[in-house]
């Protein structure tokens, strides 16, 4: 595997797990960071997404974190992508990419991520934070386990997000350092896959979980993969939270 200079790392959603993942791997020494996202700054979110101040709260959240993250780390490339991470770009969004950090703030657009990068090859660190909670998991190329090993599918009950229940910044910059920290291992060829970090921001307390391939997993386990067909669903609200 190359080294991290000439690695490129897709992060998908600039948001409060988004911005704290860029900049530890940015200064991680990722050569390349694509940026996905196509939303603005809004001033309620400025607690945890911490790229953006005041100043940006109506402007495109992209072209202000990535001055943001040259300002800091002068070496890192940038490339931003003013888009949702979709069914019909999402394989598009994977080519040349080593790594994905999601941090999108809605299941459609988790699941559509697990389904695309298992097509392409491509391992991702998911992320999740609400409340005082948060969770990162990294998922190999190869797949399994994989996300749907944990949740098999979209909810169908109505699942409260950081919007309506609240989330605690420092709780999101823990697991944004989480996601890159798990990212960067992947990269350097260690051994997280299938490694699950849950962070309790009121206890104080990190803990590591090895979760376990489920032979029965639509996603990676014994049947056919149909990814792309399966996720013809689209994402409600931006991929930031």
């Amino acid at each position: 595997m190359s080294g991290r200079s000439a690695a490129r790392v897709l992060v998908v959603g600039v948001g409060g797990l988004g911005c704290p993942a860029a900049l530890a791997l940015a200064r991680g020494g990722v050569g390349t960071l694509v940026l996905c996202d196509d939303d603005v700054v809004d001033g309620s979110n400025l607690h945890r997404q911490i790229l953006f101040d005041e100043s940006a709260i109506g402007k495109p959240k992209l072209e202000l974190a990535a001055a943001a993250l040259r300002a800091r780390v002068p070496a890192v490339r940038i490339e931003p992508v003013a888009t949702r991470f979709l069914p019909e770009n999402a394989l598009a969004l994977l080519r040349e990419i080593d790594v994905v950090v999601e941090g999108s703030d809605n299941f459609p657009t988790k699941f559509l991520v697990a389904d695309a990068c298992a097509l392409a090859g491509v391992p991702v660190v998911h992320g999740a934070a609400v409340r005082w909670h948060g969770t990162a998991l990294a998922v190999g190329a190869a797949g399994g386990p994989c996300y749907r090993c944990l949740f098999e599918d979209i909810p169908h009950e109505h699942v409260a997000n950081c919007a309506e229940a609240g989330v605690l910044g420092p709780v999101v910059g823990v697991v944004g350092a989480l996601q890159a920290d798990l990212a960067l291992r992947v990269h350097d060829g260690g051994e997280p896959i299938g490694t699950l970090e849950t962070y309790d921001g009121r206890a104080d307390r990190l803990r590591t979980h090895r979760v376990p391939a489920r032979s029965t997993c639509e996603l990676c386990g014994t049947r056919e993969l149909r990814v792309i067909e399966r996720s013809r669903y689209v994402a409600e609200g931006p991929c930031a939270p």
